[in-house]
């Protein structure tokens, strides 16, 4: 999805094929997959694709990184285009800062919290608290921004309360507008925060692709 901040400069194009899920949940994820993946992939290459991404969390949660990383490859050897998720740019972000035992500021359902606490397990990433308020995809749509923003730090501080020991914090999600919180909260916590949807930025910049942005976080600054 195309990200609402600017964190890419103009030259780089951002595109988006739907999934057309009904919901973060379990079936509705597998059935969204299964009717939808390989359209979006095909409509994606013939708009010019050379990076196709799985966006957002939930969907690689429900999957499984078994899964993810399977649907990856198969990607990438139809395509011959980069292949990557969101989830696997978060893993690959945390272990850049060498962060195994995190914290999570979520707002998702519980169901889908145990689901990405276990993928995140499988890349020997420990999550010591992952906060909660009971959100499937209708409700996280419906946001307001303001009311996105307090629940960002409100949950984001929540987590850290929780694990005062975590040696960084993601902030699950981009539909809450979270990025103007991340540096208050790194100046707050002294300690790497950042959300998935930088996560994939980032990994433009490490290919060399986009230059380092400043005054969002360590991450994306690449200190």
């Amino acid at each position: 999805m195309p990200s609402p901040e600017p964190l890419l400069p103009p030259d780089i194009r951002q595109i988006a094929s739907s999934l057309e899920i009904s919901d973060y949940t379990p079936q509705g994820v597998d059935e969204a997959i299964g009717a939808h993946y390989w359209k979006c992939v095909d409509e994606l290459m013939r708009a010019g694709a050379n990076s196709i991404t799985i966006a957002g969390l939930p969907i690689s949660s429900q999957l499984g990184r078994a899964r993810v990383l399977a649907l990856l490859e198969e990607t990438a050897r139809r395509t011959g285009a980069i292949a990557d998720s969101h989830a696997e740019a978060t893993i690959a972000a945390l272990k850049h800062f060498g962060a195994r035992r995190i914290a999570i500021a979520s707002r998702w359902s519980a169901q889908l919290n145990e689901k990405l606490v276990a993928y995140l397990a499988q890349a020997d990433i420990e999550v010591l608290a992952i906060t909660g308020r009971g959100q499937w995809a209708k409700q996280a749509s419906t946001m307001s921004i303001e009311s996105g923003i307090r629940l960002v730090f409100e949950l984001s501080r929540e987590a850290l309360r929780q694990a005062p020991a975590a040696e960084a914090l993601l902030v699950g999600g981009g539909a809450w507008r979270s990025l103007a919180a991340i540096p208050i909260l790194e100046e707050d916590f002294s300690i790497p925060v950042f959300t998935n949807p930088m996560a994939q930025v980032w990994r433009l910049i490490t290919a060399g692709v986009a230059p380092p942005v400043k005054g969002w976080g360590r991450l994306l600054s690449g200190t």
